[in-house]
């Protein structure tokens, strides 16, 4: 799996949200995930919002995913 196909599936689960990913070796990577959805949310209940949105890839082809989930208004400031 790569970068690109993670921010696909994430984007296609959110479908408002900005979503980068990063991740060179295939294996590990790195989002940043910015939706309206997050607002009221604990950082726990965002994470688990992006993870869904990876369905069986998460454990998978996906060893290892760091999140920063944030709202627009976080994203901004």
């Amino acid at each position: 799996m790569d970068a690109e196909r993670i921010r696909q599936l994430i984007e296609a689960g959110m479908p408002a949200a900005h979503v980068v990913v990063q991740g060179a070796d295939g294996v590990h990577f790195e989002a940043e995930v910015v939706s309206a959805a997050f607002r009221g949310k604990l950082p726990v209940a965002r994470h688990r919002m992006v993870y869904a949105t990876l369905g069986e890839a998460m454990g998978g082809a996906i060893h290892a995913l760091s999140l920063r989930t944030l709202t627009p208004e976080e994203a901004k400031g």
